[in-house]
């Protein structure tokens, strides 16, 4: 995708100050459907290891070497099928969690301003990233078909609001110490107008939305080959199911098996509480 010329930011007047939900239900109702797709080996790794993410060139033709004929047209098929406007992931797909931090610029707005959600272009497609703590400095801010969004919070530092800012970069506020994922989705389906989001992104951040209740289905193709290792991310990562934690449960939707040994599982996640759950009463 290629960086596009930093367009003019819309007027203050169109956008939100923080704690001020222009949106009557942004909480716990009118959510989008939100489906993970993920790519696997058998053993549910994601990625080759720890420090390997597949938008680096090398890693990526490694993790190539897994698919079989056929692979390329699947997951395209699948996107399609979706029919997804919005795909979100996490900041961790882009720097390591330990990574050193990027040099901000100074404020140059107040904070009020720069609290304020803001869409300074709309397009078709949206590529969000939850980005609590302004870890990534972004050299794609969008194409004709696809605009970059960045969920933020009250505790992002006003540095990095100023440079998305400088970039043209949309963003919205949802949540005070991280990004609250029930009230960002809200938001997204308000501000964009989407009905179905898509979730492509690290085993972190899907067990953060698996745990909050968020998702309805899980998309999983399995490509043939094995990975292993101590501490490759798989499928579902984050924080380990506590003492008296439950197994999130799944009804399957379909199975499909090619010829060249891939597998494709859809699930539909039982949301037994949460906000998933209130909606459907």
């Amino acid at each position: 995708m290629s960086k596009l010329m930093t367009p003019s930011l819309r007027s203050p007047t169109d956008c939100a100050a923080p704690g001020e939900h222009t949106y009557p239900e942004v909480m716990g109702h009118n959510l989008p459907k939100v489906i993970i797709t993920t790519t696997a080996s058998i053993d549910g790794r994601i990625t080759l290891s720890r420090d390997a993410r597949l938008i680096q060139p090398e890693a990526a033709r490694r993790w190539a070497t897994m698919k079989p004929d056929g692979a390329d047209e699947l997951l395209g098929s699948r996107r399609a099928e979706h029919g997804a406007t919005v795909t979100i992931e996490g900041s961790g797909s882009f720097v390591d969690d330990d990574g050193p931090p990027i040099v901000l610029p100074n404020p140059e707005l107040p904070e009020s301003e720069l609290r304020r959600d803001v869409i300074p272009r709309r397009t078709p497609l949206w590529f969000v990233v939850a980005d609590s703590r302004g870890r990534v400095d972004w050299s794609f801010t969008g194409d004709d078909t696809t605009s970059l969004l960045i969920l933020v919070c009250d505790a992002t530092p006003l540095g990095y609001l100023q440079l998305l800012r400088d970039k043209g970069i949309s963003y919205l506020n949802a949540g005070r110490e991280q990004v609250d994922l029930e009230e960002g989705l809200a938001k997204i389906a308000a501000t964009l107008g989407a009905h179905t989001v898509v979730a492509d992104s690290g085993g972190t951040f899907n067990a953060a939305l698996l745990r909050a209740g968020l998702v309805d289905e899980i998309d999983v193709v399995i490509l043939p080959g094995l990975i292993g290792g101590t501490g490759t991310p798989s499928i579902m990562d984050g924080n380990p199911l506590g003492s008296t934690g439950l197994p999130i449960r799944t009804e399957l939707i379909d199975a499909q098996i090619t010829p060249t040994g891939m597998v494709r599982t859809r699930y539909r996640v039982i949301n037994e509480s949460g906000p998933k759950a209130e909606q459907r009463v």
